[in-house]
């Protein structure tokens, strides 16, 4: 199946040539033609030091920028990053294209027709996909990790361009160019007259309003649809819904500050405001559209009634028992809406009626309308607006998503001590070994005594812990047990660390003593460093043999367990977290299935490789047998949840990817047991000797920390409004508290990527290269691992990387630290191309290997001059002109890279 052709390449072209010249004459009529032909040169110059950093082009570019001007290096700064962001556009259409043109060539596997197609190549049957889906959760967790530099005004505008070119492609008069070209440069100009960072900090709040207006905007519509469609295919009309859209923003206080109860609150009320308002809008329209007359229609008994119990006394309805029904329903909805949020509905109900008491009474009014409609009309009824807003019911309930909580261990710890010295319980519970905090907290968990009194003095951190979960207990009041499932405990390396969450719920009333397993709320360990993960396994053994934690899991028939790939990966290296994840989540399931539970892994991933990113369906089928089962929750973060769900056709094809992933690796999944029998000693080995070479440079190195502060951007980056949490957990600046984002994200910025690939090149050297090379070909976990770091190597580039390490005040160390990284750097390379057979980087990949080469050439120039104006702020030029420009480097060449955080 051929992955591009010379026509979609063309056309990808000509569409970016389209927006780039649009671009052009703005800069002209609005930046002047200097601006313009600065852009230009330094356009220019940067291709040919591209080509040969030693050229008389190469010389020509420094004298070039440092010629410039504080306004003209802003004013290129903000030329390419626009450049990048209608780039973009174009490839993301090419993207919509090729998905189209290979559906219609043959089945891809990760759609609805290619995994059913490949199940029945395994032997498996439609009946075998129903039975699987029907109890299972597959469910992107929107989180508020801050690597999405793009302002949502910024993101509209991209959608403003995108939406023409699309309509163009539909409507044949919207090609006109009179038609096209005047649209396009009015949104063009308003782009390139739009603020492209933030001048002030993001508060939670704003966090909650961004992911629920992706919620809002996609999901709603887009998870139906795909639910509805898999249930046509797979002839299961009562399919329950397996897609569940989950999300951390408001409930995640984990190095936050920022997070409390009132923010838990708002982000609860901000999301069930948005989900009621999208059904009192289809309630509405339902309500225009379905005037049938009982003298005209025969209804059944049950919708009769419900139009008889109306309080809608209008006079021209009497004999419409649908619209008299639907009136009901939306007093109904507007009391709700009142009830949950504290605001009225935007359009008021004609009068005054009962709340419901959850989403399935508003569900049940519902299916009485379809049910009598498909009943008296038949099965024309069966799929429309109304079928697909009980499907949203369904899935979405009164509080859209599902809200996890995190924190991390060391609070928790700090807590139910501080509760068992003030109730005189002991003294110093911190002091206790493992075992003796285990007894104490199971005996506690057994008594239905309170820790907690009101007259009784305890630390801020305690009071603001017991009201966030006092804020919990009233969601779940609220908005049903769907509304928080899931406790999430950072820096798990203990069982105890998981029964003090249990004995906090118990607090607040979520967790009885009298009856363990009634708890809407699970504890679920985050196993995220290298040791943590390797003890992973007793940890959870531990665990499940106390009658509190078992007692939930049993109830709900399964375990969840975190892993991370973030801090795992700056712990020890790309290849060594990735084999320990793997390691870990084979022994985890063995855990879980000794005590009769089912494995529902969380895979804490990121946008950028060395944080676990890349392809979410090759990362599904790759996992261990067993491990997906039908049960998969993924954190989608920062740049990715714009860039997978930003658009209905997009979100639709990775939802669908999603599925057919975890379709594939739960029922005709490769032989990843046997092939782990066969190469795991290597795996391991190589592992070994990856994370040894990694953190001789990172945490051995005596120069490293400095290198790293001076050769990237970090110190910059602090300063990029993106996130409402801070860059580091303390005040140190060491790598070990400095948060997992900015660490890869800096390196992204200065071209090296290092955590993407950094170590694997020393561990196998000296290997058996035909063995590695069986592992590339025959092994989805191991050939996973080699396209991913094909992929982030291929947008690094080493002569951009050395011109940062040219920041660094000590040259020596500069050189002798960038040295290491470049020969490291080649090693890696010169591995992968003699593992795969390859004569260059993503030479079995050459479409995803035209499109990073298509935007270099605008991300290149955007490193330049940050790099320049970097150099001028540490000289000590404070013009806020400089930060501004280099803010808008970092935020163009983040949109240039895409998965860079």
């Amino acid at each position: 199946m051929p992955a591009s052709t010379p026509v979609a390449d063309d056309r990808l072209r000509e569409e970016v040539r389209l927006l780039g010249g649009l671009l052009g004459e703005v800069i002209r009529d609005e930046g002047g033609q200097d601006l313009y032909d600065r852009i230009e040169a330094v356009r220019q110059a940067s291709v040919a030091y591209h080509r040969d950093p030693q050229s008389h082009g190469a010389s020509k570019l420094e004298a070039l920028l440092k010629d410039l001007s504080l306004d003209q290096a802003v004013g290129l700064a903000h030329g390419f990053a626009v450049f990048s962001l209608l780039a973009n556009v174009a490839e993301d259409r090419a993207g919509k294209r090729r998905a189209q043109s290979q559906t219609a060539e043959g089945a891809r596997p990760d759609t609805l027709e290619g995994a059913l197609a490949r199940l029945k190549a395994a032997g498996q049957t439609p009946e075998d996909a129903r039975a699987l889906l029907s109890d299972a959760l597959i469910s992107p967790v929107l989180t508020a990790h801050p690597s999405e530099v793009r302002r949502k005004s910024v993101l509209d505008r991209i959608a403003s361009v995108s939406d023409l070119l699309d309509a163009c492609d539909r409507d044949d008069l919207s090609c006109a160019p009179e038609v096209m070209t005047r649209g396009l440069r009015r949104q063009t100009t308003i782009l390139w007259a739009t603020r492209l960072v933030r001048m002030s900090g993001l508060v939670v709040q704003d966090e909650i309003d961004t992911v629920v207006s992706f919620l809002e905007r996609i999901f709603l519509r887009v998870a139906p649809a795909q639910l509805a469609e898999w249930r046509t295919a797979l002839d299961a009309p009562d399919l329950a819904p397996f897609i569940r859209i989950g999300a951390w923003v408001g409930g995640d206080r984990d190095g936050n500050p920022n997070v409390d109860g009132q923010t838990l609150s708002a982000a609860m009320a901000t999301a069930a405001r948005a989900v009621l308002r999208f059904y009192l809008d289809e309630v509405h329209a339902l309500g225009a559209e379905l005037s049938l007359s009982g003298t005209l229609a025969t209804v059944t008994p049950a919708l009769k009634a419900l139009s008889k119990a109306s309080d809608d006394d209008s006079p021209h309805r009497t004999d419409e028992p649908y619209r008299r029904a639907l009136t009901e329903i939306y007093a109904r909805l507007a009391a709700t809406h009142l009830h949950l949020t504290g605001i009225a509905a935007p359009r008021p109900a004609r009068f005054e009626a009962p709340v419901y008491d959850g989403p399935e009474a508003f569900r049940a009014e519902l299916a009485i309308l379809q049910d009598s409609l498909v009943a008296s009309h038949g099965q024309v009824f069966a799929d429309d607006s109304l079928a697909r807003l009980i499907t949203a019911v369904d899935i979405f309930g009164f509080h859209m998503a599902t809200l996890d909580l995190r924190q991390n261990s060391d609070v928790h710890e700090r807590v139910v001590a501080d509760l068992f010295k003030v109730a005189g319980v002991a003294a110093d519970y911190v002091a206790l070994d493992e075992e003796g905090r285990i007894a104490l907290l199971s005996a506690e968990l057994a008594s239905g005594r309170l820790l907690f009194s009101p007259y009784a003095t305890y630390a801020e951190e305690t009071l603001k812990e017991r009201a966030i979960l006092q804020a919990a207990a009233r969601a779940l009041a609220a908005y049903g047990p769907q509304a928080i499932r899931t406790h999430i405990v950072s820096k798990t390396d203990a069982a105890s660390d998981l029964l003090e969450v249990y004995l906090l719920l118990k607090e607040v009333g979520i967790y009885r003593p009298s009856d363990p397993g009634a708890c809407p709320i699970q504890a679920a360990p985050l196993f995220e460093t290298i040791d943590d993960l390797r003890a992973a396994k007793p940890t959870l053994e531990r665990l499940l043999a106390e009658p509190s934690a078992r007692a939930v899991a049993t109830a709900r028939g399964v375990q969840e367990v975190m892993i991370g790939y973030s801090d795992s990966n700056k712990d020890g290296s790309y290849l060594t977290s990735t084999w320990e994840l793997h390691e870990a989540s084979r022994a985890l399931l063995d855990v879980t299935r000794a005590a009769g539970l089912k494995l529902q892994l969380f895979h804490g991933r990121g946008g950028a490789v060395g944080r676990g990113g890349g392809s979410s369906f090759a990362g599904v089928i790759s996992q261990p047998t067993g491990t997906v089962a039908g049960r998969i929750r993924i954190t989608e973060q920062g740049e990715v949840i714009a860039n997978k769900y930003g658009e209905p056709d997009v979100a639709r094809r990775n939802l669908d990817a999603l599925t057919a992933g975890v379709l594939i690796a739960s029922l005709a999944p490769p032989p990843d047991d046997a092939l782990t029998a066969r190469h795991g000693k290597t795996a391991s080995a190589l592992s070994q000797a990856s994370m040894n070479a990694y953190r001789a440079l990172v945490y051995e190195h005596p120069g490293f920390v400095d290198y790293f502060r001076a050769a990237t951007p970090i110190a910059e980056l602090a300063e990029l409004k993106i996130g409402s949490r801070p860059a580091s957990r303390t005040a140190s600046t060491a790598i070990e508290d400095l948060r997992a984002i900015p660490w890869v994200f800096s390196w992204s910025q200065s071209r090296v990527m290092l955590p993407g690939w950094f170590g694997f090149g020393s561990a196998v050297a000296g290997a058996d290269m035909a063995e590695l090379q069986a592992m590339g070909r025959e092994w989805p976990f191991f050939r996973t691992l080699l396209q991913n770091m094909e992929m982030i190597m291929a947008k690094s580039d080493m002569t951009i990387a050395r011109r940062y390490a040219r920041l660094v005040p000590d040259a020596n160390m500069a050189a002798t630290i960038y040295g290491e990284i470049r020969a490291e750097w080649d090693r890696t390379r010169d591995a992968i191309l003699t593992i795969t057979g390859q004569s260059d980087l993503l030479g079995g990949q050459p479409e995803l290997d035209r499109l990073i080469r298509l935007r270099m050439p605008y991300v290149e120039p955007l490193n330049h001059v940050q790099i320049e104006l970097i150099r001028r702020r540490r000289a000590g030029d404070d013009d806020p002109r400089v930060r501004e420009g280099i803010l808008l480097a970092v935020n163009g060449i983040a949109a240039g890279l895409r998965n860079s955080g």
